[in-house]
């Protein structure tokens, strides 16, 4: 005998948010990435560049910060416009890095 569903289930249980959590999950894999390649870019930056601050790096590491709150709100209220938001900041961030 199959016990039918509650109208007022859950949003963890529903099928529909597994997908959106699955990817904020990856996304945290991908700013680690971009944070190391991001930091790379830095110290290469100083190392080798022009010795000059722009900015861009400062605000490299501030979408890296804010495509980690995006991610860990993407956990907690599964949409995909704020995986989309963290993926996007992701990349940011080492494009960012390397126009300094």
């Amino acid at each position: 005998m199959t016990t039918p569903t509650h109208p007022t289930a859950t949003a963890s249980t529903t099928p529909g948010t597994r997908a959106p959590r699955v990817l904020a999950l990856c996304g945290f894999l991908l700013l680690a990435g971009c944070l190391v390649l991001t930091a790379v870019l830095g110290l290469t930056d100083a190392i080798e560049g022009d010795g000059r601050d722009d900015g861009f790096l400062a605000a490299g590491f501030w979408a890296l910060a804010l495509g980690a709150a995006a991610g860990a709100a993407a956990l907690a209220v599964p949409r995909r416009a704020l995986v989309a938001a963290q993926y996007a900041l992701a990349f940011a961030g080492p494009f960012l890095a390397a126009l300094d």
